[in-house]
């Protein structure tokens, strides 16, 4: 079995917190909040833009990458389901397991960090009573030693969009590095005009049939959550091209492996052969696109 620890850094956790705001300067008339934003990153790109500023030190290798979300979920996941607090993976994540739903290696191997969802209740919960806490895991073999910080947005009890600045509304981050999973909450913003209409602070929006009953089932080795309607779900999201399409992202789909594999990378010589190849006319019938069975889904 994994091995769960929490740490609470108490005051001198809030005051690192505090450090890393940069939320202004003080004036005549009192401080001046010039940057809002909670969550900082060493950069803005697809690569810099998925590390926390804090723990960030160098761009890590795409072994390196893959092997921490791997922990990374697995950690976050077990931790959720001991404290008997509800999520459930989501967008990219989700997406993931639909394609690799039943093999261990679930992950898109290109992502660059994790997405789960909660709802309102439950980031409430988080906020008040496990706000900057870090958690030591360890793998059931023990081979293993990984720690985490679980940063809860100082702007998550405000669930309208805002400036757009903290639509994140906390983080499960590896302290090595500053890879992380981002953590939204969803609730029913307007339950007067919009009942049981569900929205996060990035114009997500679902219906409490779309998200519950949760659905039971595995992802990278460890139990998790799904959304009930998972599939409608991403097809509003990403379209169907999204579970048909078998290469993306310098990857293609295995049918034999059940998994994305890495394109290698060729030559200037197989670049310039296959461009002369596609000049050419071709009549050949196109051929069926392959299309995973489905995944598991354990109720």
């Amino acid at each position: 079995m994994p091995v769960l620890e929490t740490t609470d850094f108490g005051d001198e956790g809030a005051k690192v917190r505090d450090e890393v705001q940069e939320l202004g300067e003080e004036t005549e008339e009192g401080p001046q909040i010039t940057d809002t934003k909670y969550f900082h990153e060493p950069g803005g790109d697809d690569i810099l833009g998925h590390y926390d500023k804090r723990y960030f030190h160098g761009v890590v290798s795409y072994g390196e990458r893959a092997d921490t979300l791997r922990y990374m979920i697995r950690a976050y996941l077990d931790f959720f389901r001991k404290e008997g607090l509800e999520t459930w993976i989501s967008h990219g994540t989700l997406l993931g397991w639909w394609w690799n739903g039943q093999f261990p290696l679930q992950m898109l191997p290109w992502d660059w960090d994790l997405d789960t969802q909660v709802s309102g209740t439950t980031l409430a919960h988080l906020a008040k009573t496990l706000n900057y806490t870090t958690h030591t895991y360890t793998s059931p073999d023990r081979l293993v030693s990984r720690n985490y910080l679980l940063d809860i947005n100082l702007w998550s009890r405000e669930r309208e969009r805002g400036d757009g600045m903290n639509i994140i509304d906390a983080r499960w981050i590896d302290v090595r590095n500053g890879l992380y999973v981002d953590i939204t909450g969803l609730s029913e913003t307007h339950p007067d005009v919009q009942p049981g209409v569900w929205t996060c602070k990035n114009y997500h929006r679902y219906r409490t049939s779309d998200l519950y009953p949760l659905r039971d089932s595995v992802f990278e080795g460890v139990r998790a959550k799904i959304p009930y309607a998972y599939g409608r779900i991403l097809i509003d999201e990403y379209r169907e091209q999204a579970l048909i399409d078998t290469e993306y992202e310098g990857h293609s789909w295995s049918q034999d492996r059940r998994e994305w594999v890495k394109i290698p990378e060729r030559s200037t010589t197989e670049l310039e052969t296959d461009t002369a190849k596609r000049l050419e006319p071709d009549h050949r019938p196109l051929p069926r696109p392959i299309t995973p069975s489905g995944p598991e889904v354990l109720q």
